[in-house]
């Protein structure tokens, strides 16, 4: 999408620039065989399991959710009002053309091939990536793993093939890490989800290269609410690495997607997220991992788009000497609120949390950091550290904290560090006199305060980062 900017000028005037602020601003023509229609109700959730020929517990499963749902008042304790815009009567609930994922991209259809060219998911396969999987709105479009991996026991398939062809691995471990009534959302995705991964690492084999995954949306009026379960056994490593787009309609899409991470003893997920959803996006998502004796759950997160995100990465750690670790990064822009944190919950001795936060606001965009940490008394040598720094770029910009700390007993070691700053008029002055404009002195500016945290991310993915970054900032002074 093209926004219309400001770069000033050597006699000080502004002129109007031109900048593509979005690989993903696109849209192709609908082309569904199967459409739920707008509106929620239980024919809704039998059409969707009459199409993805559910197993009988699955369906089970989705009209207990579909219940929950709708008896769940709309959370209001921490949310904003902003959440009584969504018209859950306007929302599609399923499309999809009726295709099988396919193998290898040249079975991929042609417009929808070029979808992913566009956004450089099969390049970036052939460059440094172990598999992928691509959706677009309800169902995976392509889905491959090297073969290599998949002669070591790797799954890594769709979340329907998961329950149906390895419902052995996936059905214990299913909806337990995050129930169905943990929050109305879930239970939203419990009633109607679609796509997401199910993947699985057998014992003791430790992934070299990540597993990406890529979720498109094509469509208006269209919710999006895929199911991810991975699963790493004893002594496995994983890192999985997940990238989102939509184009920008005039009226609202939702996204809410619900991720469940088991790491086993010795274990170690790594869960990578680059959130890029146009401005439209209510991106309303809950991810949890479980980490057991010696494992490691670590989530890297970046939120840069939608009209409003609500998500809380979280690690229970549940076995001795578990590690739980969220680093994150939000930008809100104007007409933005970053809703972002994190949970650490410890359930075993020795276990230890690290939340390191980021949040910029630009404009009059909002950001807040929203975290629990619980340590109950019964347990001892359990360590946390909390950072939470917040850049204003703008005085109508707004950042809120809101830390929850409980450690009962005196045997457990808790840190906690927040700051707020902004950008100053002298540091832009000083570097616009050396050349440089005022968007590309407010971007250095902005990643020299994240630069620690991009360094945790992939290179592929921190250079994304930066360009993101830079296209934010262009004209966001003045």
């Amino acid at each position: 999408m093209s926004y219309e900017d400001t770069s000033v000028l050597d006699d000080g005037t502004r002129q109007a620039i031109d900048i593509d602020r979005s690989r993903g601003d696109f849209t192709f023509p609908e082309r569904n065989k199967f459409d739920a229609g707008r509106g929620l109700s239980e024919k809704t959730v039998d059409y969707i399991s009459d199409v993805k020929s559910d197993p009988d517990w699955v369906r089970e499963f989705r009209h207990k959710a579909l219940k929950v749902f709708l008896d769940k008042p709309m959370p209001t304790n921490w949310a904003t009002s902003d959440l009584n815009n969504i018209d859950f009567d306007a929302i599609r609930y399923y499309l999809s053309d009726g295709e099988k994922p396919k193998r290898s991209w040249d079975e991929v259809p042609p417009d929808v091939l070029e979808t992913f060219e566009r956004l450089g998911i099969p390049e970036q396969e052939r460059a440094f990536l172990a598999g992928v999987e691509a959706q677009f709105d309800s169902e995976a479009a392509y889905s491959n793993v090297k073969e290599e991996l998949s002669k070591q026991g790797v799954i890594f398939v769709n979340s329907t093939e998961g329950l149906k062809e390895h419902e052995e691995i996936f059905r214990p471990w299913f909806g337990k890490v995050i129930p169905t009534g943990d929050n109305k959302f879930s239970a939203l995705n419990s009633a109607v989800f679609s796509g997401g991964s199910f993947i699985y690492i057998p014992k003791g084999v430790k992934l070299k290269q990540p597993l990406q995954a890529y979720f498109r949306i094509n469509s208006e009026n269209f919710g999006q609410f895929e199911r991810t379960l991975i699963i790493a056994d004893e002594g496995a490593e994983v890192m999985y690495m997940e990238g989102c787009t939509a184009p920008k309609f005039e009226t609202s899409t939702l996204h809410s997607a619900v991720v469940e991470l088991v790491a086993l003893k010795g274990a170690k997920i790594q869960y990578v997220t680059v959130q890029n959803w146009s401005s439209n996006v209510f991106n309303l998502v809950t991810k949890r991992g479980l980490a057991m004796e010696d494992a490691e759950v670590r989530w890297i997160d970046c939120n840069i788009g939608s009209r409003l995100t609500m998500k809380y990465p979280g690690v229970i750690m549940k076995g001795r000497r578990a590690r739980g670790e969220v680093i994150s990064i939000a930008l809100a822009n104007n007409g933005q609120h970053q809703d972002t944190g994190a949970k650490m919950i410890h359930a075993a001795d020795e276990t230890t949390s690290n939340i390191v936060s980021k949040s910029i606001s630009v404009g009059e965009g909002r950001s807040t950091y929203r975290g629990q940490v619980h340590i109950p008394k019964h347990l001892k040598g359990c360590k946390n550290n909390t950072e939470c720094d917040a850049l204003l770029i703008n005085s109508n910009s707004r950042t809120d904290t809101y830390p929850a700390i409980t450690v009962k007993g005196n045997r457990h070691s808790t840190q906690h560090e927040a700051s707020v700053s902004q950008v100053s008029e002298d540091m832009l002055f000083y570097l616009m006199q050396r050349g440089l404009s005022e968007g590309q002195a407010m971007s250095l500016a902005v990643n020299g305060f994240i630069n620690d945290l991009v360094r945790e991310f992939p290179m592929e993915y921190s250079v994304e980062l930066k360009r993101l970054i830079d296209l934010e900032m262009e004209g966001s002074v003045g």
